[in-house]
């Protein structure tokens, strides 16, 4: 009696599962038929697939699977920050969308990215910034590519943000159609029309120092960071830097304009600190900021792994590298490493010396210089050169390693 009874509460409780549409019911059945279980194997396996159903099976992991193409690893991470229980909302935005030049990996990328957006109002919040953004020259590919960098645009207001920070620039008369797409990928850093508003006199004070226009508008389009900053701290920084002997005609200028902006005085102190461990001089250190200032946006341990490879494990004296300084900017597994080995190979069998060239010479000129000066002219003599620059064979194979210092 006892048994049949348990049996009936199974049945009335899966019954309820089935024909139920709120969540806290079946969270109810699902404890509730934990008193059930020893009496059935049945009910456990039934209760097992409500389990897998409920979490597997949600109605937005599946739109954004199948409808928006992201995997089902994403689209459970997502599903956690959206939930919509039918398509015709996200539909009409993914329609929109695609009106304005989105193909299925643009949209991939920018509900992987910004997945409340499906929640937007399509006519209200999203069409006139599209038709905005078009107008000044931004459409198709060109347009989905600029929102899927950046797809906060979107969550601007477009009368009190976006225009007005565009017709601050724009009256600066830096912009032309090559640049709008630029500088609305940097648009993150646009937080209102009254911060734009500090780029007007920061481009005076570059235009008193005859900064030539082009760098200006580099400066504008890719260190928006810099223009935006209160003037008095943008003199500050403008005078530091000619302290420093940067002339303000070269790109370099607008580089270390960037440089600074990001770093206070203990963040400057921290990286001398890191660079004075390294070996470098006081004079070293000026020498790699005049023609490069860009070694100083890396992190410690990046700088460190790269320094550690050239000076310790290839020879070089910290202030070779302090006279190539963009040498620290490229990557060591895929320019550095590579390289550095086929140089290695060559100075071990006396084919060339470190005289012969600086290193920036075979670190920063194009692949085809490379492979012409130190791979295929001495490919007779050194038949692995090619395996070795590309990665098919390493040094240990040859009997050579980075274990000892390379002597000179």
């Amino acid at each position: 009696m006892i048994r049949y009874c348990f049996k009936r509460l199974q049945l009335v409780l899966l019954s309820c599962k089935i024909v139920g549409d709120s969540v806290t019911r079946l969270k109810f059945i699902r404890k509730e038929t934990i008193l059930i279980r020893p009496y059935s194997s049945k009910s456990l396996l039934v209760a097992e697939k409500v389990k897998l159903g409920e979490e597997g099976g949600d109605f937005t992991v599946s739109y954004l699977t199948n409808s928006c193409g992201l995997s089902p690893k994403h689209a459970l991470s997502a599903s956690k920050k959206v939930h919509f229980d039918t398509p015709e909302g996200p539909n009409s935005v993914l329609n929109l969308l695609e009106d304005h030049g989105f193909d299925k990996t643009h949209i991939s990328q920018l509900v992987k990215k910004r997945p409340h957006l499906l929640l937007f109002n399509p006519e209200k919040t999203l069409l006139p910034k599209l038709e905005f953004l078009g107008s000044i020259g931004l459409s198709g590919t060109g347009l989905a590519e600029v929102i899927c960098f950046n797809p906060d645009i979107l969550k601007r207001s477009l009368e009190k943000c976006i225009i007005p920070c565009y017709n601050v620039v724009k009256n600066l008369h830096l912009l032309d159609e090559d640049y709008v797409a630029r500088f609305f990928k940097n648009f993150q850093w646009i937080l209102s029309a009254k911060l734009v508003s500090n780029v007007a006199p920061n481009i005076s004070v570059l235009r008193k120092l005859d900064v030539p226009e082009a760098l200006i508008s580099l400066c504008v389009v890719r260190y928006l960071s810099v223009v935006f900053l209160e003037t008095e701290e943008f003199k500050e920084i403008v005078k530091k830097i000619m302290s420093m002997g940067v002339s303000p005609s070269s790109e370099v200028f607008t580089r270390a304009l960037h440089v600074n902006a990001l770093r206070d005085a203990s963040e400057w102190e921290q990286k001398m600190e890191l660079y004075r461990k390294w070996g470098w001089t006081e004079d070293d250190f000026m020498l790699a900021f005049r023609r490069n200032p860009l070694f100083m946006d890396f992190t410690e341990k990046n700088f460190s792994s790269k320094m550690d490879f050239l000076v310790n494990k290839m020879g070089w004296q910290p202030a070779d590298v302090a006279g190539s300084p963009t040498v620290v900017t490229y990557s060591l597994e895929k320019y550095i490493i590579p390289r550095c080995s086929v140089i290695r190979i060559l100075l071990s069998k006396g084919l060339i010396s470190k005289g012969e060239f600086m290193l920036g010479t075979f670190i920063m000129n194009p692949k085809s210089y490379f492979l012409n000066r130190f791979v295929i002219k001495y490919q007779e003599q050194v038949p692995e050169l090619l395996s070795i620059f590309q990665g098919e064979m390493g040094l240990a194979e040859l009997g050579l390693g980075f274990e000892q210092k390379e002597v000179e």
